[in-house]
């Protein structure tokens, strides 16, 4: 047989990981886990170390959704409390009622499938999908850059050691990021207090189009502690908002698909700073692991988007105000009749312009920030549009993707408003063009002129006009 040319380099690696895994290596594994964002409580320390010996035994790569999932129920589980057969029966009037309130306020008509009312678990186990989807790709990517820097500063003879090392950390990486992303949507869990509080339809309905309005009644309850306004307004307004959200997805059933596939471009897109990599590790002290901490949870590894990333933001951004904005004005038509509507609503813009911890920490594992930034601008159009056509018109606008306003619409909607009312529109590059053709035809062009200058005559005789 023929001597190895690595020298069993490839199984020494091995070795050393197990060592350290098994709890024999120099670095503490407590200090990886707080690296990386997890707890360091001994208990989860230990089923971390479990989980990357599996890891590296079975050669996996990319998002384990299965460990995800395990990650973010064991910690949805810890601060779950079931709610009462009283409150849920409540919860469940609400929903009735804010249904009712809907019809008033919108032409969407009401949705086919029950509202669901959901444990901490439940929101985690039906919404994980889709935060998997968003996060894959920067998984990919860190996993990409890693190889990539193993594979450029080791010698020629041995590259087929880091191309074995490198399957190897692909697999601990993945499940590195399958715990941190599990964890995040854990503790979103504890956050949100509906299927459509951050934003984006997470809950789908029977088919990719469709959507499922939901409640979380233990995180409605802990959102009205302390806001001295009566339980049962903040359950009502909380309602009527989720069912507004999910109303909207389902009338305009490109919408849901249009926004994931939109996120999932753009975080296909990212990539990661290798230079930065190279710097790490060049400089991470076992002893000292708070700079590989924050390079992991802060998004140093996430360069700039690109100009075309840049533009993509822009247009999702733009989406995502249009489409909390609309939820705002129509659940404030719908709720006028509650005495504390408005301090309710004013809980919600303040708790979304904030953000939460676990939100922020999602934002640093995607590298994308969900919250709208021109949502009060949204509003405000939105409420124009309501106040010149009515209810049927702005609604209408839901119908197709080429009707949807763009950002210069949000800043002045009086094209719009034009438009739905028959007014006369500014003619566009294709009126003019069938203009001067038709001039060309008949062997007349039109002259230039300045705005409000009087037409020659053709024979240019004619004397001024005083």
């Amino acid at each position: 047989m023929a001597e190895d040319p690595l020298g069993g380099a490839d199984d020494e690696f091995r070795e050393m990981l197990q060592r350290f895994l098994s709890g024999e290596g120099e670095l503490d594994a407590s200090k990886l886990a707080g690296a990386a964002g997890l707890p360091t409580d001994p208990l989860v320390v230990a089923r971390l170390m479990q989980q990357l010996q599996q890891a590296m035994n079975s050669g996996d790569e990319g998002i384990n959704a299965s460990l995800a999932q395990q990650e973010s129920g064991r910690i949805a589980a810890e601060g779950s409390i079931r709610s009462s057969s009283a409150d849920l029966d409540q919860l469940r009037q609400s929903l009735n009622i804010a249904a009712l309130w809907l019809d008033e306020a919108t032409s969407i008509t009401q949705l086919t499938a029950e509202p669901s009312l959901l444990t901490r678990a439940d929101w985690t186990r039906l919404t994980l999908p889709v935060w998997i989807q968003f996060a894959e790709p920067v998984a990919k990517s860190i996993s990409d850059s890693l190889t990539s820097v193993l594979d450029d500063r080791v010698p020629d003879e041995l590259k087929g050691m880091v191309a074995n090392a490198g399957q190897l950390m692909r697999s601990l990486g993945g499940t590195l990021f399958s715990l941190q992303l599990g964890h995040v949507v854990g503790q979103l869990s504890a956050e949100a207090v509906s299927g459509g509080d951050i934003g984006i339809p997470l809950l789908a309905g029977r088919d990719e189009h469709d959507v499922q309005a939901a409640l979380l009644p233990q995180n409605v309850a802990a959102f009205g502690a302390g806001l001295d306004i009566p339980a049962d307004q903040v359950q009502l307004y909380l309602s009527v908002r989720e069912l507004a959200h999910a109303r909207l997805f389902r009338h305009a059933r490109w919408l849901r698909i249009h926004l994931i596939s939109a996120i999932t471009e753009y975080a296909r897109g990212i990539t990661i700073d290798t230079d930065r990599i190279e710097s790490l590790a060049a400089d991470f002290d076992p002893a000292n692991p708070d700079s590989l901490r924050e390079a992991l949870t802060s998004g140093a590894l996430i360069p700039e988007p690109s100009e075309a990333q840049r533009a993509a933001l822009a247009r999702l951004e733009t989406t995502l105000a249009l489409i909390e904005g609309w939820v705002d004005v129509v659940t404030a038509s719908a709720t006028s009749r509650l005495p504390r509507a408005d301090a309710v609503a004013e809980t919600v813009r303040r708790r979304r312009a904030a953000g939460g911890p676990a939100e922020s920490a999602f934002a640093t594992l995607v590298g994308l920030e969900l919250r709208p930034r021109r949502l009060r601008e949204a509003a405000v159009f939105w409420q124009r549009i309501t106040d010149a056509v009515g209810a049927d018109e702005r609604d209408a606008l839901w119908a197709h993707p080429d009707l949807l306003p763009s950002a210069d619409d949000i800043d002045d909607p009086s094209r719009i408003i034009a438009e739905l009312v028959g007014g006369p529109a500014e003619p566009d590059a294709v009126d003019a063009a069938l203009s001067e053709l038709l001039a060309d035809e008949s062997g007349e062009r039109p002259t230039e002129r300045a705005p409000g200058e009087a037409p020659e005559e053709p024979d240019g005789s004619a004397e001024p006009t005083g």
